[in-house]
């Protein structure tokens, strides 16, 4: 049986000289490399006690979604600014060349809920950083934070330090 690591497609000089593209849409496209995707993720979270999964569009719908399924959880989607339909909260945050502002449904969070993020990938961290003050705003509280990938050598495990951080494969580069 192939490994993860197996259905990730490299692509080196993408999106420019010297970084290597990390390709999540060649697991999604294999139906062995989906489910170990997905059952691999959801074995972090054993023994973790916790009410929902929240996690960013788009790719952290893609894994989030079957693992609340899966373990019987809510699923709290965070969408780019303007894309929900009730009232909201947002969050400005910096990426690599200017801003963005992500929401969240006011009424998703209830006071004292724990909450576990889940999203294909940690780079810089910015944007789980921002999911992780909405989750505060709301009340509730981030006991895991589960990715498929990560990109050590942007150390985005340095903005979500005091939290629990895992990830299926880890590169040491960008």
């Amino acid at each position: 049986m192939k490994k993860l690591e197996d259905y990730v497609r490299s692509i080196p000089d993408f999106p420019e000289p010297g970084i290597i593209f990390r390709d999540v849409t060649s697991i999604l496209q294999d139906k062995d490399g989906l489910k170990l995707a997905i059952d691999q993720m959801q074995e972090l979270l054993e023994g973790v006690d916790f009410d929902i999964i929240v996690g960013p569009e788009s790719r952290g719908f893609i894994f989030g979604v079957p693992i609340a399924y899966n373990l019987n959880k809510a699923f709290i989607p965070v969408r780019k600014k303007g894309k929900l339909p009730c009232e909201t909260i947002s969050m400005d945050y910096d990426l690599e060349y200017g801003k963005a502002t992500i929401e969240m449904h006011k009424d998703a969070i209830k006071p004292g809920q724990k909450v576990v993020i889940v999203d294909d990938l940690i780079a810089t961290g910015g944007t789980i950083e921002a999911i992780t003050k909405l989750v505060k705003m709301l009340g509730g509280e981030v006991v895991k934070i589960v990715f498929l990938m990560e990109l050590q050598g942007l150390k985005g495990r340095d903005r979500l330090k005091g939290y629990n951080v895992e990830a299926v494969i880890e590169y040491e580069g960008k």
